[in-house]
């Protein structure tokens, strides 16, 4: 029922579902992926979808204005309480609009889902509040805050939109985007002139902006998106101050920077995970409970017994050895 109603709000304003490919590349976008072997190509490899992120900014190219997938998603990340190694997204992406049509859209969305699907619960602010990353530091002490005016009530429900988040973080001496490569990044002014902001990322990287928002309830990340960069040039050296050469980035990315050479309109989007929004309407303490035939915190299936060996057949037809760390 809830996803259904999701599919008939977001079919009201023109949005249109379009599944994307499981099988897809690897490519550096933040979480590892998993692998998947290929038989007819040995020695090449699939990996799972992190996200539909290429495949839905490739559509805004095709003319694909407005689209959704109730996406699957997944990622080999270590164990944590909220997370699952595959997951279920709400994803959608459109073109030709601003940062507050996006919102504006997801805001209205999780209103009347709520309102019909769970009457009993309350927002406590709509407008949902919008306030900056730094903003978010200084009064809350992080970027998850819990704005609850009772947090030990169940059917209480606080959103809030955090927006203009740094584009970079350094983590062990290493420059990383805070939300994926993709995001625009905009000077600390707001402005998003291309021949400044190569400049920037040329000389001081780390005083950039960028256009990322993340949806925030009770505490925790539901959701988040961005608009995206659209100029190749922009790109590119993103991926460069990440520590890519531009050879690494035309194999990796080659795809999307042709497709974008022909010229591809503004866009953005967002993701809203299923998983957790659903373990919050529902008053559970962990994602597990709301999803059928879960992974433990460790990763493992122990009803299908997985992740589990496979025969010497298989890995010989694969042409693949299995090395294995001595005990």
């Amino acid at each position: 029922m809830f996803l259904l109603f999701i599919r008939n709000f977001l079919d009201s304003k023109g949005l249109i579902e379009i599944e994307t490919p499981i099988l897809t590349k690897s490519t550096p976008e933040g979480a590892r992926d998993y692998l998947v072997p290929s038989r007819i190509y040995p020695g090449k490899f699939y990996a799972l979808p992190q996200s539909p992120q290429q495949y839905k900014q490739l559509l805004m190219v095709a003319g694909i204005e407005r689209y959704f997938q109730i996406a699957r998603c997944f990622r080999d990340e270590d164990p944590r309480g909220d997370r699952q190694p595959e997951f279920t997204q709400i994803d959608l992406e459109m073109s030709y609009i601003e940062r507050d049509d996006i919102l504006n859209l997801i805001e209205e969305m999780i209103i009347e889902t709520i309102q019909n699907l769970y009457p009993e619960k309350k927002i406590t602010k709509i407008p949902f509040p919008r306030i900056s990353y730094q903003e978010a530091l200084s009064l809350y002490g992080g970027d998850k805050p819990d704005l609850r005016e009772n947090p030990d009530d169940p059917n209480e429900l606080c959103f809030i939109f955090i927006v203009d988040f740094p584009m970079f973080e350094v983590k062990k001496g290493k420059f990383e985007t805070m939300h994926h490569p993709f995001t625009q990044p905009k000077l600390p002014d707001g402005k998003k002139d291309k021949e400044e902001i190569l400049k920037v990322l040329d000389s001081s990287p780390e005083i950039l902006l960028s256009e990322q928002y993340d949806l925030v309830l009770n505490g925790y990340e539901i959701g988040g998106g961005s608009l995206r960069i659209v100029d190749p040039d922009v790109l590119i050296k993103v991926f460069e101050i990440l520590g890519y050469n531009r050879r690494e980035v035309e194999e990796k990315f080659g795809h999307l920077l042709t497709a974008f050479s022909y010229g591809v309109p503004p866009h953005g989007g967002i993701a809203i995970g299923v998983d957790r929004l659903l373990m919050i309407l529902e008053n559970e303490p962990s994602i597990r409970e709301v999803i059928a035939f879960p992974k433990t915190g460790e990763g493992r299936d122990y009803m299908m017994d997985s992740p589990s060996e496979v025969s010497q057949e298989q890995l010989k037809e694969l042409k693949l050895k299995v090395e294995l760390e001595d005990e």
